[in-house]
């Protein structure tokens, strides 16, 4: 990475609470803000200056796309946000109109870095950033199903009274209601989750395994019925993605990454596991999926794909 640069896109909930994440981590050395509120992102940037005293040095400031030129990072969250009653595939008509000349303008400007999307429906919308871009499907991330996967370690940690950080489960497909967990792979500790129940989870059955994925798949509707908006969670998603691409660190994250025959899946950008590096994706991991879980993601990649062939 050249110069560490940042180009936040939306200075909404999410874009700000990214921001304000990115300010605390020694990641970035620039961050810069656009949005079309140029008072807000003016006022944010300057608020955020105030963080930087207690971490490492770095520039925040309100940007424009020009700036775009010689980031690193670009990290979309703009576009139209999910109310309340609506589906993220709800999104999709509105954002495609946002989308097309934003990503124009931020390719006119040199811009040869990596897209970071996190704007919903993010499987369509990091699908078409790279129609709109041309760009190589590698440099194209969709924050996908990261946090979907890191609320259902939460919530099988809770459910096994164990550290979070020791439980390993994805939630692969579409980031939406299609999701699925991939219980053939999840573990606790290097022992296979149902090995782990059986020794240590007398009193957890399979209901409340069950449980805890439909938590995960109704927690967004959830938190936008009580405060109106999802923004910390995804917020930490995106920086720990950026991290992953900033540092170099060859981590495996549950992203939105296109697939050319994975999964005998194709033209499709849908979560998988990747290796994440600062050429972007660097390999996608097929995972080995049972039946039944092959059949759950070839049913999300037909949702996406019966959307996407409409408008491309």
């Amino acid at each position: 990475m050249k110069n560490r640069k940042v180009i936040i896109i939306g200075d909404g909930a999410v874009g700000s609470s990214y921001a304000f994440s990115m300010a605390k981590e020694s990641i970035a050395r620039e961050i810069g803000i656009i949005d079309i509120d140029e008072n807000k992102a003016k006022g944010d940037a300057m608020d955020l200056t105030d963080v930087i005293a207690f971490n490492d040095p770095k520039d925040i400031y309100k940007a424009n796309y020009n700036d775009c030129k010689d980031a690193d990072l670009v990290v979309i969250t703009a576009g139209a946000s999910q109310k309340e009653g609506e589906t993220r595939l709800d999104l999709v008509e509105k954002n495609l109109k946002i989308f097309k000349p934003m990503i124009k303008q931020i390719v006119d400007s040199g811009f040869n870095g990596i897209f970071l999307i996190a704007s919903n429906p993010v499987d369509i919308l990091t699908y078409a950033t790279w129609k709109y871009s041309n760009f190589p499907t590698y440099k194209i991330i969709g924050s996908g199903t990261t946090l979907d996967s890191s609320r259902f370690r939460m919530e099988l940690s809770n459910l096994l009274n164990v550290d979070a950080r020791n439980v390993h489960a994805y939630i692969l497909g579409e980031h939406g209601d299609s999701e699925f967990p991939v219980w053939s792979h999840a573990n606790v500790g290097g022992l296979h989750l149902y090995e782990w129940v059986n020794q240590f989870g007398n009193d957890v059955d399979e209901k409340a395994l069950l449980d805890t994925v439909e938590i995960v798949k109704n927690k967004a509707y959830e938190i936008i019925k009580l405060k109106k908006a999802t923004f910390y969670g995804i917020a930490a998603s995106l920086t720990k993605i950026s991290k992953a691409i900033l540092n170099n660190e060859e981590a495996i994250l549950p992203v939105s990454t296109y697939l050319n025959g994975e999964y005998d899946l194709e033209d499709i950008f849908i979560s998988s596991p990747a290796i994440i590096g600062n050429n972007g994706i660097n390999s996608v991991i097929e995972l080995p999926l049972n039946d039944n879980e092959m059949e759950r993601m070839k049913q999300s990649y037909k949702i996406l794909n019966d959307t996407i062939r409409k408008f491309f």
